[in-house]
């Protein structure tokens, strides 16, 4: 009954949300935007991302919105890696409006979600979570998002799941993160999104 389930599940997402797509093409930042004057670029195929001389907060964010998805990404914390995905943001100069799915050392509730400029921490993974995170190794993230809920993964264990009204009336892009503070290198790869379009 379980694998039935299971089944029917899968078959309910692919028909949902449809096709998947990659938001970076390991050549060149075609179809984002930077924000802020910290670095990021394209080396060895790999999206990275890495603190500028001033130490501020930077984000790179897709052109195009995305309302309902499926986003899965890697990323590698090669030096701090406080960091962050935001979902349905919108960016003025380097401020930013939406929610951001924690990405940051161990012990930094990767996976959390949290409201920049607003009610802060909505929620954090429970404490015997914060070991899923792979310190000197790649990371898969998966993020899910339908109406009102968003669900964080973490290599393949579920960190957090929240309904809540104001995510659900957001609008906008997909970004990437730079905290401010210096010494900040995160490097990405393999950035999909299927979505219901």
């Amino acid at each position: 009954m379980k694998l039935f389930s299971s089944l029917i599940a899968l078959f309910f997402n692919l028909v949902v949300l449809g096709q998947e797509q990659s938001l970076f093409n390991g050549n060149d930042l075609s179809g984002w935007t930077i924000y802020g004057t910290e670095k990021w670029y394209v080396e060895d195929g790999l999206l990275v991302s890495e603190s500028g001389p001033d130490a501020q907060y930077g984000y790179l964010a897709t052109d195009e919105h995305y309302k309902d998805f499926l986003l899965t990404l890697e990323f590698f914390q090669e030096a701090d890696g406080n960091s962050g995905v935001f979902i349905r943001s919108t960016i003025d100069g380097t401020k930013v409006s939406g929610w951001q799915v924690e990405v940051a050392p161990k012990g930094h509730h990767t996976g959390g979600v949290y409201e920049s400029y607003g009610r802060g921490w909505l929620i954090k993974p429970s404490p015997e979570k914060e070991n899923v995170l792979k310190e000197g190794a790649w990371n898969s993230m998966k993020i899910q998002l339908s109406g009102d809920k968003l669900t964080s993964w973490l290599n393949g264990v579920e960190m957090v799941t929240i309904t809540d009204d104001k995510i659900g009336e957001g609008e906008g892009s997909i970004a990437l993160q730079i905290h401010d503070g210096g010494g900040i290198k995160v490097k990405w790869r393999n950035i999909k999104i299927t979505t219901s379009e």
